[in-house]
């Protein structure tokens, strides 16, 4: 009877231990209730835009190539010429030979230049996807709430467009804008009903507002359609890794928040396309890392 108990209680202690070992290690993580709760997965994006340079076909093999999964199509803001390009010639049938040929999803259009409606039909009869655009001027706060209302119900007809191609719209914020502080994102957030509608995130110029981007992240919640890995620096600064800025908080919050939609490395005033690429290599790699932290 003894010798039974001694087996009993080495096999409790042994399964305890392996329990404990896997949850330190990461691979079982547990809630309140006892269920098993899936890690949050990153997914990687990046812009066309950072080959603005070279035709749309050899911006999505370098990018491709990179093992980004997933590409945001740029209009025509800093003279990019894929959207527009793929408009007048690919169409969607030959943008999506393009994209399966690289094995690349289509995120995003990024609609600063031309504005949503003109790319609507195209991003639909893609199978839908995310259309970036800006806001407007910047409110006074006694201003905010007001302002905010407007803006959104000026979005209508864009959201019925939305509706009608399977597409969501995302508003970026930006310096000097009717979205950039952290107030004006409690504003859109509280404000907003319409599923269609959400964030296009730029820590770049919440920084510049002084806001903690961290904090941000969880204002927006489900609402945050897209995330600019990009910080406030010169040159390839911008990009994660290369700058000052610790991305791991940042990435922490969206795994908090649930974030459904991709991290995307960006920067303005790109490179030459080698130098481009091999930025982009270590903006990929310092993510990983940051996300292997959390």
């Amino acid at each position: 009877m003894q010798g039974s108990d001694l087996t009993r209680r080495e096999f409790l202690h042994r399964t305890a231990a392996t329990a404990a070992g896997m949850t330190a290690a990461g691979l079982v993580s547990r809630t309140a209730a006892g269920k098993e709760k899936e890690r949050w997965t990153m997914r990687l994006s990046t812009s066309s835009i950072h080959y603005s340079k070279l035709p749309i076909e050899e911006a999505c093999k370098r990018i491709a190539a990179l093992g980004f999964e997933a590409i945001d199509v740029w209009s025509a803001h800093a003279g990019c010429p894929h959207l527009d390009d793929v408009l007048a010639r690919l169409g969607p049938d030959g943008l999506k030979k393009l994209l399966e040929a690289n094995n690349l999803k289509l995120y995003a259009f990024s609609v600063y230049r031309g504005g949503y409606r003109k790319y609507a039909e195209l991003l639909g009869k893609m199978g839908g996807g995310v259309a970036v655009r800006g806001s407007t001027g910047a409110a006074k706060p006694e201003e905010l709430t007001t302002r905010m209302k407007a803006f959104i119900e000026g979005l209508k007809p864009d959201l019925e467009l939305a509706e009608k191609y399977d597409s969501y719209l995302a508003i970026e914020n930006h310096g000097g804008a009717l979205l950039n502080s952290a107030d004006s994102f409690k504003a859109f957030v509280e404000i907003n009903t319409n599923p269609r509608l959400g964030i296009a995130m730029a820590p770049n110029h919440l920084q510049g507002a002084k806001a903690k981007v961290e904090d941000v992240i969880a204002v927006a919640g489900k609402q945050l359609l897209f995330f600019y890995a990009w910080q406030r620096a010169k040159g390839t600064g911008q990009l994660p890794g290369h700058g000052p800025a610790d991305f791991t908080p940042w990435i922490a919050a969206l795994a908090k928040a649930g974030y459904a939609w991709y991290v995307n490395p960006f920067m303005h005033h790109e490179p030459e396309p080698d130098a481009m690429s091999a930025a982009l290599a270590k903006s990929r790699d310092y993510l990983k890392t940051c996300y292997a932290k959390i």
